[in-house]
């Protein structure tokens, strides 16, 4: 592992832990000159996961893009340190879960709905505001207003994840 400070490639590990799916390891440069400290975290790569755009592209599957859009709809809300990481963390082990190879980009956005609308209700109406693609007022009033009074449009309903959600659409 290559130190970030003097560039040395020799480094040891001083402490490994196991945090959630990925293992922290706390390093020391053996570079006589340097020896600075940092921490590297290593995660399993799991096979490779495809979404399925809208045009029928197909993208390999990014969890530092969903959690880049859960940032961007959560910018200065009060939500508890880590939250953020742990949806985005939960919904690519769903998504992986699933077995399938590849996925409909529709299934990953209303898996961040979801998520959101439980998270924090401002957050989720910025993401839903882009995601739906609002647009009238009258779009956004129907939306809040579901929101307000606890019930749920069935457009929003996720259905049991099976065969048929995760297919990707035809050609």
């Amino acid at each position: 592992m290559r130190c970030p400070f003097c560039g040395c490639q020799d480094s040891k590990v001083i402490d490994s832990r196991d945090v959630d799916d990925s293992i922290r390891r706390r390093r020391e440069c053996l570079n006589p000159e340097c020896i600075g400290r940092f921490t590297t975290y290593e995660r399993l790569q799991a096979v490779a996961l495809f979404v399925v755009k809208k045009d029928n592209r197909r993208e390999e599957f990014s969890r530092e893009k969903v959690l880049a859009g859960l940032q961007k709809a959560a910018d200065k809300r009060p939500l508890p340190r880590g939250s953020l990481t742990r949806i985005a963390d939960d919904i690519e082990q769903t998504l992986y879960r699933s077995g399938h190879a590849e996925v409909a980009s529709t299934i990953v956005g209303e898996l961040v709905m979801e998520r959101l609308r439980d998270l924090d209700p401002i957050a989720y109406v910025r993401f839903a505001s882009v995601y739906r693609e609002f647009r009238d007022i009258d779009a956004l009033r129907e939306e809040l207003e579901a929101l307000a009074s606890g019930t749920q449009p069935a457009r929003l309903q996720l259905p049991l994840l099976d065969e048929a959600e995760f297919a990707p659409p035809s050609l």
